[in-house]
């Protein structure tokens, strides 16, 4: 890592280039399975953040070390407030929790709003939070060992991170989100790859790993005004309705067409020949 980089401070997860454009991130407590304590929240929030500035990152990989993807909330380390009011009054505690959760979302929001597209590598467990996360990503690949849970019910609350309203609109079944939410009922990866959590489902860890760096390759060689530009739009349509979509993307592409891009790959697409593209 180069000095000064602002990926090489942290404790609970890795971020190393893979190469010139593709950043790996690696959640990196094994030892625990991954589950996340405050410290590694805290660390993926400021790497995506880190990613969005970063003109020299076009795609990243997330994934888990070790023999895990994530196992969740690391109830060891939780933070004191989760469980515990002190002395504090009923609105006052309401105060502080409101605060800690609004944090956490914004750790996975982050995800989904650094501009580069992120792709998951899912094996082992990948369990409530783990879950969370996995929904702020833009693909999800998976080995056929992962396991996935909507853990929460069975710990007295309802997810708060992001599943309950990305998980809907990730999926193409209604019921199916509510039954495993209800139920925090452990499924696999061919449920996963039926229900459309994940798009491709791989035989083994490293066959998983070599797909989605080769994916995350493909599309590094992209124009990241286009890539970007695409990521952006598509998130903004699934919140909205269509017409309020064409008309936002009408005035994006205003500005966005007129990038030398546009030009390059149409003459790149005419001669048959690849070209290269500047960082954003």
């Amino acid at each position: 890592m180069a000095a000064g980089s602002p990926y090489g401070a942290f404790q609970c997860i890795t971020a190393t280039f893979a190469t010139e454009s593709v950043l790996t991130v690696q959640l990196n407590r094994s030892k625990q399975r991954n589950a996340m304590n405050p410290r590694m929240w805290d660390e993926i929030g400021e790497c995506f953040r880190a990613v969005r500035a970063d003109p020299d990152v076009r795609v990243v990989v997330l994934s888990g070390s070790g023999g895990a993807f994530s196992a969740g909330l690391d109830l060891k380390e939780s933070p004191s407030d989760l469980l515990s009011s002190g002395n504090r009054d009923a609105s006052r505690q309401a105060y502080r929790l409101r605060t800690l959760v609004l944090n956490l979302q914004a750790s996975f929001t982050a995800i989904q709003d650094c501009d580069k597209p992120v792709i998951a590598a899912v094996h082992g467990v990948c369990i409530g939070s783990g879950v969370d996360m996995l929904t702020a990503c833009d693909i999800r690949y998976c080995s056929a060992d992962a396991i996935f849970s909507v853990k929460e019910v069975d710990l007295g609350l309802a997810a708060d991170v992001g599943t309950l309203q990305r998980l809907q609109k990730v999926v193409g079944s209604d019921s199916w989100v509510r039954e495993v939410c209800f139920t925090a009922r452990h499924f696999g990866s061919d449920e996963a790859l039926m229900q459309g959590l994940v798009s491709r489902v791989f035989p083994n860890p490293q066959a998983l790993t070599d797909a989605a760096l080769e994916l995350a390759t493909s599309i590094a060689a992209k124009s990241p005004v286009a890539v970007m530009g695409t990521k952006h739009l598509l998130n903004y349509s699934r919140d909205h309705t269509v017409s309020e979509g064409l008309a936002y993307t009408a005035v994006w592409n205003a500005a966005m067409l007129q990038s030398k891009d546009l030009t390059k790959a149409i003459a790149a697409g005419l001669t048959k020949k690849p070209t290269t593209f500047a960082k954003l």
